[in-house]
């Protein structure tokens, strides 16, 4: 077959072929088809090499010729196909602008996340670094490290959720701090945020998980003197204003002495509701002198250091702040509720 012979077939076939294309994307196969590298158009380069010296400029022309003749076909083709394309997609995406818009609702902090990150600015801005535990800890930093004897009954005080014999959620943050002191020398400063957890009955003032900062301090010569004058700053400081509160003797097996703080209800302004139990005040923290024991555990000489530390419930303040009579609201994901806290 003569080069003529073969330029006229690819031409005819292409001309078919371009009238059964519907859509751009035949169009865009068809190019590949005839103009790519292994296209109808390139092989026909090859029978330049038969041709005579003469022939060949007149072969390369004719060549040329119909590369820019399919070319042109497909480019007229591909704007024609795009338009009409573009046309059905526009009428099928029809707008009505006379309808309503869809209200868009913006994304919102928890309240308790609110609190925390309230909590943490202030001890923050007292000098306080921020450390963070783990939340499945084992037996050792969670109970042993602080005091907690295996056979002790001090231990019934904590309804623990067991994992294994070693390995439990923890029940309180204060398993960061003999981790913290096993990494630091004195003076430590510090609070440690999170999640604990506890198999207790669910009422308006408990829940099997609740949120708490662990505050404690390290150093030569710390006094329960300088427990309660940083718990007052950090307390008048977080409500914007003076705060009374009492203090009670109470038990803690990692402090010596121990005591908890109460804090009068500003929901019925101390005369009795359901939150206080009607007692006109609301137990928010524990806190007390560390105990000998739990910094040998972390390695510091109690001859020579001594510490405090503060373990505040942030649901409890959360309750306070916001006016909250029943902690069960924070965890019913009610929109209604959530709705109204923002930064």
């Amino acid at each position: 077959m003569t080069l003529n012979a073969k330029i006229t077939e690819i031409r005819e076939k292409f001309l078919q072929e371009l009238k059964l294309a519907k859509t751009s994307r035949q169009i865009e196969i068809l190019k590949i088809s005839f103009l790519g590298k292994k296209g109808s158009v390139q092989s026909l380069m090859q029978n330049l090499k038969d041709a005579t010296q003469e022939q060949r400029p007149l072969f390369g022309k004719q060549i040329n010729d119909l590369k820019l003749e399919i070319t042109s076909h497909l480019e007229n083709s591909l704007k024609r196909l795009l338009l009409e394309e573009e046309t059905k997609k526009l009428e099928n995406e029809y707008i009505d602008v006379t309808l309503p818009g869809r209200k868009h609702f913006w994304g919102r902090y928890h309240p308790i996340t609110l609190t925390m990150n309230k909590m943490i600015d202030v001890f923050v801005s007292m000098g306080f670094a921020v450390e963070i535990g783990p939340d499945v800890d084992s037996d050792f930093y969670n109970f042993e490290g602080l005091n907690f004897a295996k056979d002790h009954p001090s231990r019934d005080m904590q309804d623990t959720f067991f994992i294994t014999d070693d390995l439990l959620l923890r029940t309180h943050t204060s398993n960061v701090q003999v981790r913290v002191m096993e990494r630091f020398k004195p003076p430590i400063r510090c609070i440690a945020p999170g999640k604990c957890f506890r198999n207790e009955t669910i009422s308006s003032r408990s829940h099997v998980f609740f949120h708490q900062v662990e505050m404690f301090y390290i150093d030569e010569n710390v006094s329960f003197a300088d427990l309660f004058a940083t718990l007052n700053e950090f307390l008048s400081k977080l409500f914007k204003k003076q705060i009374e509160t009492r203090f009670r003797p109470s038990y803690f097996p990692f402090v010596e002495p121990g005591m908890e703080c109460d804090i009068k209800c500003i929901i019925c302004s101390g005369q009795g509701c359901r939150l206080c139990k009607g007692t006109g005040w609301l137990e928010v923290f524990g806190a007390g002198m560390i105990h000998p024991n739990v910094l040998k555990a972390g390695g510091i000489d109690p001859e020579k250091y001594s510490g405090y530390a503060a373990g505040l419930g942030v649901e409890r303040l959360a309750m306070l702040i916001h006016q909250i009579n029943d902690i069960r609201m924070f965890t019913e994901n009610d929109m209604r509720f959530l709705q109204q806290f923002s930064l």
